[in-house]
């Protein structure tokens, strides 16, 4: 379970990111995260696997005091934790199983590392991932002939052959267009539902987070203002929610 309680984040600057959130998120959940830019979502996620430290309350992952750990320690609990960019974060100039062998990475000794000497295991992970994500006949092809959508579902099969518990998607399918944002998601949910991964997903396109998550919670001013099922939300909702932004355009 992945717990918030109290927790607030304040930036060097003074911008106070998370206000006093809390939070209880389920193993096997599919949670969507929506509101305005500059709400508090990217934090809120990236909290989790302590890219950013929050500043103050508790961040439990599974009973692990997320604030506390360091060194070996956050490295090993960041290796259960997949996480998914809107930018993919992928080398273009190399293959699509070469990146998603990347995922094997923690588990390797420095010479294996250095000489990139994956085992046969190894590379049978990776492709089983490809598989999954429909993309398996990619596998040997340089990434950068590659669309943008099958550039994410790669990104995608590099956090699975990690094996984690939590996938966190900070706008996976914000520079896609709709027909394969819808690509990108379905898989997303095949695999929260046959895996039982915990999809935690900030995402801006409120017509994808009612349609694919089971639970979507919205921020606004870095404070937790909606947390429900998406039958549960309607248009004063997402006025209250999105309040304002018109004003930043």
């Amino acid at each position: 379970m992945i717990s918030f309680n109290q927790v607030t984040k304040i930036y060097p600057n003074g911008v106070k990111a998370l206000d006093k959130v809390s939070l209880d998120i389920k193993q096997g959940e599919f949670v969507a995260v929506i509101g305005r830019s500059g709400a508090g979502k990217s934090t809120l996620i990236r909290a989790i696997n302590k890219m950013h430290d929050i500043t103050d309350g508790t961040l439990t992952v599974n009973n692990i005091d997320v604030k506390s750990l360091k060194g070996t320690a956050l490295r090993k609990y960041r290796h259960g934790i997949g996480m998914i960019f809107q930018s993919f974060n992928l080398v273009n100039r190399t293959t699509v199983i070469k990146n998603v062998l990347v995922a094997r990475v923690p588990d390797m000794n420095i010479l294996r590392v250095l000489f990139g000497l994956y085992g046969k295991q190894d590379k049978l992970a990776a492709l089983m991932s490809l598989d999954k994500v429909g993309i398996l006949e990619k596998s040997y092809s340089r990434v950068d002939q590659l669309s943008g959508g099958q550039q994410q579902r790669v990104a995608l099969a590099r956090t699975l052959t990690q094996n984690p518990k939590i996938i966190l998607a900070d706008e996976p399918v914000a520079a896609l267009d709709p027909v394969t944002a819808r690509q990108v998601m379905d898989y997303f949910l095949q695999i929260n539902r046959e895996m039982n991964i915990t999809i935690v997903i900030n995402i801006h396109h409120v017509d994808l987070a009612l349609e694919y998550a089971y639970r979507v919670v919205g921020i606004k001013d870095g404070q937790v203002i909606f947390d429900g099922s998406p039958s549960e939300v309607n248009e004063d909702i997402i006025a209250q929610i999105y309040a304002g932004e018109e004003e930043d355009l």
